[in-house]
């Protein structure tokens, strides 16, 4: 793996957990060959980062009449993913299932939908996901995909972890809800 496509692989362990950094910077550093002795640090107060130079990537395909968050709980749990973010995902649903924006209950939508846009973080620990979709018409609607959401003909999705990290999800008393909490992970020495 080259140095661009970690340093890529990397940023989009930051930019699913959306987190803004200064991207050149990362890039350059590794680039001239700087050790990053602290690869988790915070940034900008209290959002916790960290960097992650190796990956592990996974390709699923979705069949018709499985549920796309229940299929990605089941995945990450199977492949005990720990620091998991969507790189891409296309595909169509014939149900929607989502909990939209500021709303406690679920919403359902009975139609055909294209998956426009599918990110979100993954771990044993739990799943973050938002998803937007296209109708007929191609009017959008999106919000957190939760388990009902049904495929109508296929979903393709790419899914990366990122190796050197772990996510947990951890209750903040400043939202009220399980968030999202980066921690490096320790590897045993290899002799």
């Amino acid at each position: 793996m080259t140095i661009i496509t970690k340093a890529i692989l990397s940023l989009c362990v930051l930019a699913s957990t959306g987190i803004l950094t200064e991207t050149m910077s990362f890039a350059q550093n590794r680039a001239s060959g700087r050790n990053r002795q602290n690869n988790a640090r915070r940034i900008e107060g209290a959002i916790e980062a960290g960097v992650s130079t190796s990956a592990r990537i996974f390709v699923l395909r979705l069949k018709p009449g499985q549920d796309l968050r229940e299929e990605l709980e089941k995945l990450t749990k199977a492949s005990n993913i720990r620091a998991g973010f969507i790189v891409t995902a296309v595909g169509s649903l014939q149900k929607a299932s989502l909990r939209l924006a500021d709303q406690t209950a679920t919403s359902t939508f009975m139609q055909k939908f294209e998956i426009v846009s599918l990110t979100g973080t993954l771990s044993t620990d739990g799943v973050h996901l938002h998803i937007a979709l296209s109708d007929t018409e191609g009017k959008t609607i999106g919000g957190h995909l939760v388990s009902g959401s049904i495929i109508y003909t296929t979903a393709e999705i790419v899914i990366a972890e990122a190796r050197d990290l772990f996510f947990t999800r951890e209750m903040d008393a400043q939202t009220g809800y399980k968030e999202l909490k980066v921690h490096k992970r320790v590897r045993a020495q290899r002799r």
